[in-house]
Protein backbone atom coordinates (compact mmCIF):
# COMPACT_ATOMS: atom_id res chain seq x y z
CA UNK A 1 0.00 0.00 0.00
CA UNK A 2 1.49 3.36 -1.03
CA UNK A 3 2.14 5.71 2.10
CA UNK A 4 -0.05 8.93 2.68
CA UNK A 5 1.64 12.42 2.01
CA UNK A 6 0.13 14.77 4.41
CA UNK A 7 -0.21 18.53 4.39
CA UNK A 8 -0.98 20.56 6.84
CA UNK A 9 -2.26 24.22 5.73
CA UNK A 10 -0.66 26.14 9.03
CA UNK A 11 2.79 24.89 7.28
CA UNK A 12 2.17 26.75 3.71
CA UNK A 13 0.67 29.79 5.64
CA UNK A 14 -2.46 29.51 6.91
CA UNK A 15 -3.78 31.67 10.01
CA UNK A 16 -6.47 29.94 12.41
CA UNK A 17 -7.22 33.59 13.78
CA UNK A 18 -10.27 34.37 11.61
CA UNK A 19 -8.57 37.57 10.51
CA UNK A 20 -5.77 36.87 8.05
CA UNK A 21 -6.95 35.80 4.36
CA UNK A 22 -5.48 32.61 4.51
CA UNK A 23 -6.58 31.09 0.58
CA UNK A 24 -3.39 31.40 -1.00
CA UNK A 25 -2.11 28.81 1.93
CA UNK A 26 -4.57 26.54 1.40
CA UNK A 27 -4.38 26.38 -2.09
CA UNK A 28 -0.42 26.16 -2.08
CA UNK A 29 -1.48 22.80 0.10
CA UNK A 30 -3.92 22.03 -2.87
CA UNK A 31 -1.27 21.71 -5.34
CA UNK A 32 1.15 20.28 -3.85
CA UNK A 33 -1.28 17.44 -2.96
CA UNK A 34 -2.64 17.15 -6.11
CA UNK A 35 0.69 17.24 -7.84
CA UNK A 36 1.69 13.86 -5.39
CA UNK A 37 1.81 10.66 -7.02
CA UNK A 38 0.91 9.27 -3.47
CA UNK A 39 -2.20 9.66 -1.66
CA UNK A 40 -2.91 12.71 -0.20
CA UNK A 41 -4.02 14.16 3.23
CA UNK A 42 -4.97 17.35 3.49
CA UNK A 43 -5.17 18.78 6.94
CA UNK A 44 -6.86 22.19 8.41
CA UNK A 45 -6.42 21.82 12.32
CA UNK A 46 -8.20 23.32 14.85
CA UNK A 47 -9.22 27.47 14.48
CA UNK A 48 -10.85 29.74 12.05
CA UNK A 49 -9.70 30.41 8.64
CA UNK A 50 -10.50 33.20 6.54
CA UNK A 51 -10.88 32.64 3.32
CA UNK A 52 -12.31 34.53 0.31
CA UNK A 53 -12.65 32.40 -3.05
CA UNK A 54 -11.16 28.99 -3.82
CA UNK A 55 -10.75 27.10 -6.72
CA UNK A 56 -9.22 23.94 -6.21
CA UNK A 57 -8.75 21.89 -9.57
CA UNK A 58 -7.95 18.81 -11.33
CA UNK A 59 -7.37 16.56 -12.56
CA UNK A 60 -4.26 15.30 -10.16
CA UNK A 61 -1.88 12.80 -10.32
CA UNK A 62 -2.82 10.32 -7.54
CA UNK A 63 -6.33 8.66 -6.75
CA UNK A 64 -7.36 9.82 -3.55
CA UNK A 65 -7.03 13.17 -1.89
CA UNK A 66 -8.80 13.43 1.56
CA UNK A 67 -9.86 16.76 3.18
CA UNK A 68 -9.66 15.88 7.83
CA UNK A 69 -11.20 19.71 8.78
CA UNK A 70 -10.97 20.38 12.32
CA UNK A 71 -11.53 24.02 11.80
CA UNK A 72 -14.41 26.16 10.85
CA UNK A 73 -13.76 27.97 7.32
CA UNK A 74 -15.02 31.38 7.52
CA UNK A 75 -16.11 33.73 4.49
CA UNK A 76 -15.14 37.59 4.90
CA UNK A 77 -17.87 39.33 6.89
CA UNK A 78 -18.43 41.75 4.21
CA UNK A 79 -20.82 39.95 1.92
CA UNK A 80 -19.85 41.62 -1.35
CA UNK A 81 -15.61 39.84 -1.42
CA UNK A 82 -17.56 36.53 -2.72
CA UNK A 83 -20.93 37.70 -3.37
CA UNK A 84 -20.01 38.31 -6.95
CA UNK A 85 -18.23 35.14 -7.29
CA UNK A 86 -20.79 32.73 -8.08
CA UNK A 87 -19.55 29.55 -5.62
CA UNK A 88 -17.40 30.76 -2.28
CA UNK A 89 -14.93 27.15 -2.45
CA UNK A 90 -15.73 24.99 -5.58
CA UNK A 91 -13.89 21.46 -6.66
CA UNK A 92 -13.63 21.01 -10.19
CA UNK A 93 -12.38 17.60 -12.32
CA UNK A 94 -11.49 16.52 -9.43
CA UNK A 95 -11.97 12.71 -8.75
CA UNK A 96 -11.66 10.11 -5.76
CA UNK A 97 -11.45 13.53 -2.99
CA UNK A 98 -13.19 12.98 0.33
CA UNK A 99 -14.08 15.78 2.65
CA UNK A 100 -14.26 15.04 6.60
CA UNK A 101 -15.59 17.44 9.52
CA UNK A 102 -15.32 20.54 9.08
CA UNK A 103 -17.43 23.81 9.57
CA UNK A 104 -18.03 25.92 6.58
CA UNK A 105 -19.80 29.64 7.90
CA UNK A 106 -20.39 31.78 4.97
CA UNK A 107 -21.78 34.81 6.91
CA UNK A 108 -24.74 35.13 4.27
CA UNK A 109 -26.79 36.97 7.07
CA UNK A 110 -26.40 40.87 5.57
CA UNK A 111 -27.27 39.40 2.17
CA UNK A 112 -30.11 38.12 2.97
CA UNK A 113 -31.02 41.30 4.55
CA UNK A 114 -30.62 43.44 1.30
CA UNK A 115 -32.32 40.67 -0.67
CA UNK A 116 -35.48 40.85 1.72
CA UNK A 117 -35.35 44.18 1.98
CA UNK A 118 -36.44 44.62 -1.35
CA UNK A 119 -33.24 46.58 -2.91
CA UNK A 120 -30.83 45.44 -5.66
CA UNK A 121 -28.46 43.17 -4.32
CA UNK A 122 -25.68 41.09 -5.83
CA UNK A 123 -26.58 37.09 -6.73
CA UNK A 124 -24.52 35.71 -3.52
CA UNK A 125 -21.89 32.79 -3.53
CA UNK A 126 -22.90 29.34 -3.42
CA UNK A 127 -20.59 27.82 -0.51
CA UNK A 128 -19.29 24.61 -2.08
CA UNK A 129 -19.69 23.08 -4.98
CA UNK A 130 -18.13 20.18 -7.38
CA UNK A 131 -18.24 19.93 -10.80
CA UNK A 132 -17.44 17.45 -13.65
CA UNK A 133 -16.03 15.52 -10.69
CA UNK A 134 -16.39 11.76 -9.40
CA UNK A 135 -15.94 9.69 -6.64
CA UNK A 136 -16.25 11.80 -3.91
CA UNK A 137 -17.65 11.54 -0.43
CA UNK A 138 -18.47 14.48 1.95
CA UNK A 139 -18.88 13.71 5.61
CA UNK A 140 -19.88 15.21 8.78
CA UNK A 141 -19.57 18.38 7.63
CA UNK A 142 -21.81 21.18 8.45
CA UNK A 143 -22.30 24.39 6.40
CA UNK A 144 -23.88 27.68 8.19
CA UNK A 145 -25.01 30.71 6.75
CA UNK A 146 -24.87 30.60 3.17
CA UNK A 147 -25.23 32.90 0.60
CA UNK A 148 -27.26 31.24 -1.25
CA UNK A 149 -27.51 27.45 -1.72
CA UNK A 150 -25.22 25.47 0.53
CA UNK A 151 -23.90 22.78 -1.49
CA UNK A 152 -24.12 22.10 -5.13
CA UNK A 153 -23.03 19.04 -7.12
CA UNK A 154 -23.22 20.01 -10.80
CA UNK A 155 -22.46 17.47 -13.57
CA UNK A 156 -20.76 14.78 -11.23
CA UNK A 157 -20.74 10.96 -11.06
CA UNK A 158 -20.87 8.64 -7.77
CA UNK A 159 -21.28 11.01 -5.02
CA UNK A 160 -21.90 10.12 -1.71
CA UNK A 161 -23.26 12.93 1.22
CA UNK A 162 -23.51 11.64 4.63
CA UNK A 163 -24.07 13.27 8.48
CA UNK A 164 -24.40 16.56 7.01
CA UNK A 165 -25.79 19.50 9.06
CA UNK A 166 -27.04 22.68 7.08
CA UNK A 167 -28.71 25.42 8.38
CA UNK A 168 -30.14 28.95 8.02
CA UNK A 169 -32.35 31.17 8.80
CA UNK A 170 -35.97 30.09 7.59
CA UNK A 171 -36.33 33.59 6.07
CA UNK A 172 -32.75 33.55 3.94
CA UNK A 173 -33.99 33.74 0.56
CA UNK A 174 -32.48 30.92 -2.08
CA UNK A 175 -30.30 28.79 0.89
CA UNK A 176 -31.13 25.53 -0.63
CA UNK A 177 -29.26 22.93 1.54
CA UNK A 178 -28.18 20.24 -1.16
CA UNK A 179 -28.53 21.05 -4.94
CA UNK A 180 -27.98 17.94 -7.16
CA UNK A 181 -28.08 19.03 -11.25
CA UNK A 182 -26.99 16.77 -14.24
CA UNK A 183 -25.17 14.23 -12.55
CA UNK A 184 -25.51 10.36 -11.48
CA UNK A 185 -25.41 8.25 -8.57
CA UNK A 186 -25.63 10.67 -5.73
CA UNK A 187 -26.59 9.70 -2.71
CA UNK A 188 -27.70 11.61 0.45
CA UNK A 189 -27.85 10.06 3.97
CA UNK A 190 -28.74 10.93 7.85
CA UNK A 191 -28.62 14.67 7.74
CA UNK A 192 -30.32 17.28 9.75
CA UNK A 193 -31.16 20.40 7.06
CA UNK A 194 -33.10 23.64 7.83
CA UNK A 195 -33.35 26.65 5.63
CA UNK A 196 -34.92 29.27 3.85
CA UNK A 197 -35.33 27.01 0.68
CA UNK A 198 -35.65 23.80 0.19
CA UNK A 199 -33.76 20.97 1.91
CA UNK A 200 -33.08 19.00 -1.34
CA UNK A 201 -33.69 20.56 -4.63
CA UNK A 202 -32.92 17.89 -7.76
CA UNK A 203 -32.21 19.79 -11.00
CA UNK A 204 -32.54 18.66 -14.82
CA UNK A 205 -30.35 15.68 -16.43
CA UNK A 206 -30.15 13.72 -12.76
CA UNK A 207 -30.49 10.19 -12.64
CA UNK A 208 -29.97 7.46 -10.14
CA UNK A 209 -30.10 9.62 -6.81
CA UNK A 210 -30.82 7.78 -3.49
CA UNK A 211 -32.07 10.75 -0.44
CA UNK A 212 -32.59 8.78 3.10
CA UNK A 213 -32.98 9.62 6.38
CA UNK A 214 -33.01 13.10 5.86
CA UNK A 215 -34.64 15.84 8.41
CA UNK A 216 -35.82 18.86 6.64
CA UNK A 217 -37.19 22.16 8.01
CA UNK A 218 -37.67 24.73 8.18
CA UNK A 219 -37.06 25.40 4.50
CA UNK A 220 -39.49 24.46 1.53
CA UNK A 221 -39.09 20.87 1.50
CA UNK A 222 -37.52 18.20 -0.70
CA UNK A 223 -37.77 19.37 -4.26
CA UNK A 224 -37.76 17.89 -8.09
CA UNK A 225 -37.24 21.47 -10.40
CA UNK A 226 -37.85 23.39 -11.82
CA UNK A 227 -37.63 21.19 -14.77
CA UNK A 228 -38.70 22.45 -18.12
CA UNK A 229 -37.05 26.11 -17.90
CA UNK A 230 -35.53 25.21 -21.43
CA UNK A 231 -36.99 23.94 -24.24
CA UNK A 232 -34.19 21.17 -25.26
CA UNK A 233 -33.35 20.03 -21.50
CA UNK A 234 -32.93 16.25 -20.27
CA UNK A 235 -34.63 15.54 -17.39
CA UNK A 236 -34.95 13.29 -13.79
CA UNK A 237 -34.99 10.30 -13.43
CA UNK A 238 -34.69 6.89 -11.42
CA UNK A 239 -35.29 8.88 -7.89
CA UNK A 240 -35.89 7.24 -4.46
CA UNK A 241 -36.57 9.65 -1.43
CA UNK A 242 -37.43 7.77 1.59
CA UNK A 243 -37.57 7.59 5.32
CA UNK A 244 -37.40 11.38 5.72
CA UNK A 245 -38.97 14.05 8.21
CA UNK A 246 -40.16 17.18 7.36
CA UNK A 247 -41.35 19.48 10.13
CA UNK A 248 -43.08 22.90 9.61
CA UNK A 249 -42.11 23.70 5.87
CA UNK A 250 -43.79 25.33 2.99
CA UNK A 251 -43.72 21.81 1.05
CA UNK A 252 -43.53 18.14 1.43
CA UNK A 253 -42.64 16.44 -1.41
CA UNK A 254 -42.91 18.55 -4.55
CA UNK A 255 -42.07 18.07 -8.62
CA UNK A 256 -42.39 21.62 -10.55
CA UNK A 257 -42.76 22.61 -13.83
CA UNK A 258 -42.40 25.52 -15.51
CA UNK A 259 -45.72 26.19 -17.37
CA UNK A 260 -44.01 26.11 -20.64
CA UNK A 261 -42.74 24.13 -23.84
CA UNK A 262 -40.04 21.70 -23.18
CA UNK A 263 -38.90 18.37 -24.13
CA UNK A 264 -38.37 17.57 -20.23
CA UNK A 265 -39.15 14.64 -18.15
CA UNK A 266 -39.64 13.75 -14.80
CA UNK A 267 -39.95 9.58 -14.15
CA UNK A 268 -39.96 6.58 -11.79
CA UNK A 269 -40.00 8.53 -8.69
CA UNK A 270 -40.57 6.90 -5.40
CA UNK A 271 -41.23 9.00 -2.35
CA UNK A 272 -42.01 6.18 0.54
CA UNK A 273 -41.85 6.19 4.40
CA UNK A 274 -42.59 10.27 4.64
CA UNK A 275 -43.41 11.72 8.22
CA UNK A 276 -44.88 15.31 8.12
CA UNK A 277 -45.12 17.17 10.82
CA UNK A 278 -47.74 20.56 10.36
CA UNK A 279 -46.37 20.37 7.10
CA UNK A 280 -48.01 23.32 4.26
CA UNK A 281 -48.82 21.06 1.00
CA UNK A 282 -47.58 17.99 1.81
CA UNK A 283 -47.95 16.46 -1.80
CA UNK A 284 -47.52 18.78 -4.56
CA UNK A 285 -46.98 18.36 -8.13
CA UNK A 286 -47.02 21.85 -9.77
CA UNK A 287 -47.21 22.13 -13.21
CA UNK A 288 -47.32 25.17 -14.24
CA UNK A 289 -44.80 27.36 -12.51
CA UNK A 290 -44.35 31.05 -13.84
CA UNK A 291 -43.15 33.34 -11.45
CA UNK A 292 -42.45 36.48 -14.28
CA UNK A 293 -45.37 35.53 -15.77
CA UNK A 294 -43.90 34.82 -18.89
CA UNK A 295 -45.34 31.89 -20.33
CA UNK A 296 -49.23 32.90 -20.49
CA UNK A 297 -51.65 30.40 -22.28
CA UNK A 298 -48.66 27.50 -22.07
CA UNK A 299 -48.74 24.14 -21.12
CA UNK A 300 -45.71 22.74 -19.39
CA UNK A 301 -44.27 20.04 -21.90
CA UNK A 302 -42.67 18.35 -19.15
CA UNK A 303 -44.23 14.74 -19.09
CA UNK A 304 -44.20 13.52 -15.60
CA UNK A 305 -44.71 9.41 -15.45
CA UNK A 306 -44.67 6.59 -12.86
CA UNK A 307 -44.27 8.46 -9.61
CA UNK A 308 -45.43 6.86 -6.14
CA UNK A 309 -46.11 8.19 -2.85
CA UNK A 310 -46.10 5.28 -0.24
CA UNK A 311 -45.92 5.65 3.22
CA UNK A 312 -46.91 9.21 3.65
CA UNK A 313 -47.84 9.99 7.30
CA UNK A 314 -48.24 12.52 9.63
CA UNK A 315 -50.60 16.31 9.96
CA UNK A 316 -50.42 19.04 7.19
CA UNK A 317 -50.92 22.77 7.92
CA UNK A 318 -53.55 22.96 5.07
CA UNK A 319 -56.81 21.12 4.70
CA UNK A 320 -55.79 20.22 0.82
CA UNK A 321 -52.96 17.63 1.78
CA UNK A 322 -52.43 16.34 -1.81
CA UNK A 323 -52.32 18.84 -5.00
CA UNK A 324 -51.30 17.34 -8.11
CA UNK A 325 -51.88 19.92 -10.90
CA UNK A 326 -50.42 18.32 -14.00
CA UNK A 327 -50.65 19.69 -17.60
CA UNK A 328 -53.32 19.32 -19.81
CA UNK A 329 -51.79 18.92 -22.79
CA UNK A 330 -49.56 16.50 -21.08
CA UNK A 331 -51.49 14.96 -18.74
CA UNK A 332 -49.00 12.88 -15.92
CA UNK A 333 -49.62 8.85 -15.74
CA UNK A 334 -48.57 6.03 -13.81
CA UNK A 335 -49.51 8.38 -10.28
CA UNK A 336 -49.72 6.02 -7.23
CA UNK A 337 -50.59 6.65 -3.88
CA UNK A 338 -50.44 3.74 -1.68
CA UNK A 339 -50.79 3.92 2.31
CA UNK A 340 -50.96 8.33 2.25
CA UNK A 341 -52.21 8.66 5.85
CA UNK A 342 -52.34 12.42 6.43
CA UNK A 343 -54.72 14.45 8.97
CA UNK A 344 -55.64 18.39 9.50
CA UNK A 345 -56.93 19.50 12.59
CA UNK A 346 -57.49 15.30 12.99
CA UNK A 347 -59.55 14.94 10.64
CA UNK A 348 -58.49 13.36 6.94
CA UNK A 349 -57.42 15.69 4.62
CA UNK A 350 -58.81 16.68 0.50
CA UNK A 351 -57.25 16.24 -2.17
CA UNK A 352 -57.27 18.22 -5.26
CA UNK A 353 -56.15 16.36 -8.73
CA UNK A 354 -56.20 17.68 -12.53
CA UNK A 355 -54.91 16.31 -15.38
CA UNK A 356 -53.51 13.57 -13.48
CA UNK A 357 -53.77 9.53 -14.54
CA UNK A 358 -53.61 6.95 -12.10
CA UNK A 359 -55.24 6.57 -8.43
CA UNK A 360 -55.47 9.73 -6.40
CA UNK A 361 -57.25 10.20 -2.70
Amino acid sequence: MAATQSYNVITYGAKPDGRTNSAQAFISAWSQACESKEPATIHIPKGKYLLTKLVFRGPCKNNAIVFVIDGTLLAPSDYRIIANAEDWIELEHVSNVSVFGGILDANGSQLWSCKNSGKNCLSGATSLKFTNSNNILIKGLTSLNSQKIHIVIFECQNVKLQGLNISASGESPNTDGIHVQGSSGVTILNSTIGTGDDCVSVGPATSNLWVQNVVCGPGHGISIGSLGNDLQENGVQNVTITSCTLSGTANGVRIKTWGRRSNSFAGNILFQHILMNNVQNPIVIHQNYCPHHNCPNQDSGVKISNVTYQDIHGSSATKVAVKLDCSKSNPCNGIKLEGVNLTYKNKPVKASCINTGGTCL
